[in-house]
């Protein structure tokens, strides 16, 4: 497990695996690589970060990664697979479930929900971006996109 704190000052876990809290998680991350660059929005506010989001009542927490990646980002994933929980400490704290997934489709026609769209970075952009959202910045993010670079399919 990797504890850090991010940079609002809050206490950060980041652990491999499902299940690894006892905070449901409600919030989801979703981190995919495609085609040799990595899956990103532009929030309005915050800037260039992976698409994410919370779930809605009713919603599994599998079902919201897959609308928020396809709201955010116009791009339909299938495959959907938890590898990680990320645990903020606010009041109250949260937890996000990590995801990963294949990409199935790229809509070019869809409505844009609180972002400004898809972005595609490889890693050398990604890594100097002047854009990036402070969620990007922390140190739980390398470690995220590490083990998608090592386990997850990247076609």
């Amino acid at each position: 497990m990797l504890k850090f704190e991010d940079l609002n000052g809050a206490n950060v876990e980041l652990s491999f695996g499902p299940n690894q809290h006892d905070i449901e998680a409600r919030h989801v991350l979703v981190v995919i690589k495609h085609l040799d660059r990595w899956l990103l929005t532009k929030h309005r506010i915050r800037g260039i970060e992976f698409p994410g989001g919370k779930a809605e009542p009713g919603e599994s927490i599998r079902q919201a990664a897959i609308r928020e990646t396809m709201e955010e980002t116009g791009v339909v994933i299938e495959n959907v697979q938890p590898f990680a929980e990320y645990v903020v400490f606010t009041d109250p704290p949260f937890c996000k479930q990590v995801f990963t997934g294949e990409v199935v489709h790229i809509e070019t026609d869809y409505n844009l929900m609180e972002t400004e769209g898809i972005i595609w970075m490889t890693d050398a952009e990604l890594d100097t971006c002047k854009e990036l959202s402070f969620h990007m910045k922390d140190k739980g993010m390398g470690e995220l996109r590490k083990w998608v670079e090592a386990n997850a399919l990247t076609h």
